[in-house]
């Protein structure tokens, strides 16, 4: 018996019955499953840093992309709503498209 204790996609005890496998599983408060998304957030996020090559980098960019929609619809908002406010701070502040890299700033 593995214990797992994290948020899973939707569709995975659908699969899990068609393995045969036994399971247990649980609805999650509003609360708990920000909490949760929160979590899914880090672990997807260390999933990414640790891709060495491109497919993998992309599938873990997917899935973190799957969590940050998750959290946007939570507060009631799209990807599209947010996407407008990453156009809106990179035409404000810049992407990251230039590579700076900030040493230290005298005052």
């Amino acid at each position: 018996m593995h214990i797992y204790n994290k948020l899973v996609r939707d569709k995975i005890p659908e699969i899990m019955d068609i393995s045969g496998e036994k399971y247990k599983t649980t609805t999650l408060t509003e609360q708990e499953y920000l909490k949760e998304l929160l979590k899914k957030g880090y672990e997807e996020l260390d999933e990414l840093i640790k891709a060495d090559n491109k497919e993998d980098t992309l599938e873990e960019l997917a899935d973190l992309l799957e969590i940050i929609n998750a959290i946007a619809i939570y507060h009631g908002a799209s990807l599209d709503e947010v996407n407008k406010i990453r156009e809106k701070k990179a035409n404000e502040r810049g992407g990251f498209d230039e590579k700076v890299f900030l040493i230290e700033v005298s005052e």
